[in-house]
């Protein structure tokens, strides 16, 4: 049997924690790889789906030129608090994006890391 893939689509982390969830419950258990994962993703994530999902639509609704779903994505999963970390996960990426954006953006990744900060206290 040789696997076809369909459809690639790139997710974050939190949802790699939920997914890797369904399956152990779903299978009562995970295979060697999974577990090491979901060990690696329970040290590293501590954002919730809902957070993840709203940041998504918060920098997207930023309407940033050549700005893609996946670009997102890999800032939700790093969480950039200033320009220069914006710009720093944008240099994997042949994309450039004005320091105007770049700030915007972090500004939202501020106040999601700010909010989360005053709801612990």
């Amino acid at each position: 049997m040789n696997p076809k893939i369909l459809e690639e689509q790139s997710i974050t982390m939190v949802e790699l924690k939920e997914s890797l969830k369904k399956i152990k419950k779903r299978d009562d258990e995970l295979n060697f790889r999974a577990q090491k994962t979901e060990e690696f993703l329970n040290m590293f994530v501590s954002m919730k789906s809902s957070e993840a999902k709203a940041l998504f639509k918060q920098v997207e609704g930023l309407e940033v030129p050549r700005l893609k779903p996946e670009h997102i994505i890999k800032m939700i999963d790093i969480v950039p608090i200033s320009q220069e970390e914006v710009s720093s996960v944008l240099q994997a990426y042949p994309i450039i994006v004005t320091k105007e954006n770049m700030k915007k953006i972090a500004d939202i990744f501020v106040a999601f890391v700010e909010e989360k900060d005053s709801k612990k206290k």
